[in-house]
């Protein structure tokens, strides 16, 4: 990676992070019980696997969405610079802080390749472009991890996390959708 690219990618991400703490309780909780009703709505099986994540943070939503996705749910376990290993969510108390300050489920981990049998992938970002490049935290987890996937990707972010254009490296897997408090499920 250059290092105008790197600038250009923690530049943006300075920004984001700076709107994001900056929105209004209230707004927040708008925004997390929109989401929540758009992942209700998603077209999910109960014989499917949804790989999900609880917000932390600024970030959009909150953990009450996993309650409406009637399915087999698998959250992240951060494991070091690896791909993220998986574990299913069997609720809220069975969720333990971990590293970077994110709950993870408490059960048996499945390894990273678990992720490969989800049906949809719900994945955290800071932005996603109309082309589907997502910028996250800039850790590569998710980066790493999303390349065992064939099932549709979808970014999670707030409305106006949508851009035009995102800084895009060749190893930035790009998402298929994107979901937004106001917009709901959009494919890019």
């Amino acid at each position: 990676m250059t290092s105008d690219l790197r600038d250009r990618k923690a530049a943006l991400r300075s920004e984001l992070l700076a709107a994001r703490r900056a929105v209004p309780p209230e707004v927040r909780a708008a925004e997390a019980a929109a989401l929540r009703a758009h992942v209700a709505a998603l077209d999910v099986r109960p014989d499917q696997t949804v790989c999900a994540f609880l917000p932390v943070g600024s970030e959009p939503g909150d953990a009450s969405w996993l309650d409406d996705l009637r399915c087999r749910v698998l959250l992240p376990v951060v494991t070091g610079d690896s791909p993220l290993d998986w574990a299913v969510h069997t609720g809220p108390d069975a969720l333990a802080p971990a590293a970077l300050r994110l709950l993870e489920p408490t059960g048996p981990r499945l390894g990273a390749s678990a992720i490969a049998g989800a049906s949809l992938v719900l994945v955290p970002a800071l932005a996603v472009s109309l082309d589907g490049v997502r910028l996250g935290k800039g850790k590569g987890h998710y980066d790493r991890s999303l390349s065992l996937v064939t099932a549709p990707l979808i970014a999670v972010v707030r409305d106006e996390e949508v851009l035009p254009s995102v800084p895009a490296e060749p190893h930035d897997v790009r998402m298929d959708g994107v979901l937004t408090p106001s917009g709901g499920l959009r494919r890019l």
